[in-house]
C-alpha cells in the first residue's frame, strides 16, 4: 500500500465563515476542473495524496497557511462542489469529520450502484486506511475526519486527519491507490515524528482480520520503506516569516505581476487590463495547477494569493478573490467550447514567473510586502473572522524594492 505523506499542524478550532467557503467552494471546483482539463482524474487523486501540494492549495483558497482547519476546510468545500457534479467530472468524495465519516461506507456502496464499481473493494479501501492509522500506527493520534476520494476508473485517494491526545496537534494523513498490490506488500513500519522518536507499526488485538499480515514484514528496513515518503512538518507561529517562504521564488511572482506588465509579454495579452494584483493572485493559482511537486515545498507562498481568514499574512481581498475566480471560469467555460486561450495565458503567466526565478536575486523585505499588503487591503474588499479591513488613519509610507 502506498501511502504518500503525513503532515503535522498546529490544532485550530473554529468556523469559516460563509463569505469565505463560498469562494473556497468554487475556487475549489475550479482548480479541480482546471486540472482535469489539461491532465486527468488519476492527476486529481495524485495531488490530493501529497500533503505539500494540499498544504499549498488550502493556503491559496485563504485559509490559515499552516494550521489543521485546512483539512477539514478544504475537503468539505470540495465535497460541496464537487459531488453535485461527480457524473461530469468522474469523481466522488465521501466521508468528512466526526459522524460523516461514518458514513463513507454507505456513500461508496452508492457510488458503485451508479457506477458499476466494486463497492465492497471500496470499503474494505477505505476501512483498512483508516484502521491502519488509528490503531496498527500508535503515534497518538486519534482519527476524527476520514475522506474517501474515488474516481469512476476505481482510482482513490484518502485524506484523513488524527489528533494527538496531550500535545495540542493535529496530523494528517495521505494514501494513494496508485500501483497497488496488496495492503500489506509495502507497509510501513515506522515515522519520525517531532520529539517521538520511532512510532512503531503495531497491530492491535482489536483491529480486524484482514490487518494480519502487517507484522508479517514489520521487520522490513524502515529506510527502504520511507525512500518516497512526504512528510511537512509546520511551525506553530501563525504569522509568515522570511524563513517560511522560498523568497527567490516569491520576489520573482511579485517582480513578474508589479513591474512588468501584459503589453511587454505577447503571450499575456489576454490579461491586459487586469491590474496588478489580480495577476498575483493568478499565478499562484496557475501554479497550484500547473507546478511540479517540487513547487510545493513551502505552502506559506501561496497565502500570498488570497491571504487567510484570520489576517495572516494579510486580510482576504475579496475582490480580487472574485476577479480570480471570475477569470478561471471564464477561461474554463471556454475551454469547454473549444477554446482554451484564458487557459493556456494563464499557464504561460506561470511560466514566465518560473523563468524569471532563475536569475532571480532576493533583496527584499517579507515584512514590508505584508505591511503594503495589509495597508491596501481596504481597498480590495479584505476581510477576516474578525470583521472587514478599514482604512489606515495615518498609512506609513513604504519603499518596496524588489531588487
Amino acid at each position: 500500500m502506498k501511502r504518500s505523506g503525513t503532515a503535522d499542524l498546529p490544532l485550530h478550532n473554529g468556523k469559516v465563515p460563509p463569505w469565505l467557503y463560498e469562494r473556497m467552494s468554487i475556487l475549489g471546483l475550479s482548480v479541480i476542473e482546471a486540472i482535469l482539463a489539461d491532465y486527468s482524474k488519476d492527476e486529481v487523486l495524485r495531488r490530493l495524496a501529497d500533503p505539500f501540494w494540499f498544504q499549498s492549495f488550502g493556503a491559496v483558497m485563504g485559509m490559515d497557511w499552516h494550521s489543521s482547519g485546512i483539512t477539514t476546510s478544504v475537503m468539505g468545500a470540495l465535497k460541496r462542489s464537487i459531488n453535485p457534479n461527480s457524473s461530469s467530472l468522474g469523481l466522488y468524495i465521501c466521508g468528512g469529520k466526526g459522524k460523516f465519516s461514518r458514513d463513507t461506507p454507505s456513500e461508496l456502496i452508492q457510488i458503485a450502484d451508479k457506477t458499476g464499481l466494486n463497492g465492497t473493494e471500496l470499503v474494505r479501501a477505505s476501512k483498512l486506511s483508516a484502521k491502519v492509522d488509528n490503531t496498527a500506527i500508535q503515534d497518538g493520534y486519534q482519527l476524527y475526519l476520514h475522506n474517501f476520494i474515488v474516481s469512476d476508473k476505481g482510482n482513490w485517494s484518502v485524506v484523513q486527519q488524527g489528533m494527538h491526545e496531550s500535545d495540542g496537534t493535529a496530523r494528517r494523513y495521505h494514501w494513494h491507490s496508485e500501483n497497488l498490490k496488496s495492503f500489506i506488500e509495502e507497509p510501513h513500519t515506522g515515522i519520525n515524528g517531532v520529539s517521538k522518536g520511532h512510532i512503531l507499526n503495531l497491530t492491535d488485538s482489536a483491529a480486524s482480520e484482514n490487518r494480519k499480515g502487517i507484522l508479517d514484514i514489520s521487520h522490513t528496513d524502515s529506510a527502504e520503506i520511507m525512500s518516497d515518503f512526504s512528510r511537512l512538518i509546520l511551525p506553530n507561529h501563525h504569522d509568515v516569516q522570511a524563513s517560511d517562504v522560498d523568497l527567490r521564488r516569491l520576489g520573482a511572482l511579485l517582480y513578474v505581476t508589479r513591474e512588468q506588465q501584459p503589453q511587454n509579454f505577447e503571450d499575456l495579452l489576454l490579461l491586459e487590463g487586469v491590474g496588478p494584483r489580480t495577476m498575483q493572485s493568478l499565478a499562484l493559482v496557475s501554479e497550484v495547477i500547473h507546478g511540479a511537486p517540487s513547487r510545493f515545498k513551502d505552502p506559506a507562498r501561496f497565502s500570498f494569493a488570497h491571504g487567510g481568514k484570520d489576517g495572516h499574512p494579510f486580510p482576504v481581498p475579496t475582490k480580487v478573490y472574485d476577479e480570480s475566480i471570475q477569470i478561471l471560469r471564464t477561461g474554463i467555460e471556454k475551454s469547454k467550447l473549444g477554446n482554451s486561450d484564458k487557459l493556456k495565458t494563464l499557464n504561460k503567466l506561470r511560466q514566465i514567473v518560473e523563468a524569471t526565478e532563475k536569475d532571480f536575486t532576493p533583496n527584499f523585505d517579507i515584512q514590508q510586502v505584508i505591511e503594503e499588503e495589509r495597508q491596501n487591503s481596504w481597498r480590495f474588499g479584505g476581510k477576516t473572522v474578525f470583521g472587514d479591513a478599514k482604512k489606515p488613519a495615518n498609512p506609513k509610507p513604504i519603499q518596496l524594492s524588489l531588487f
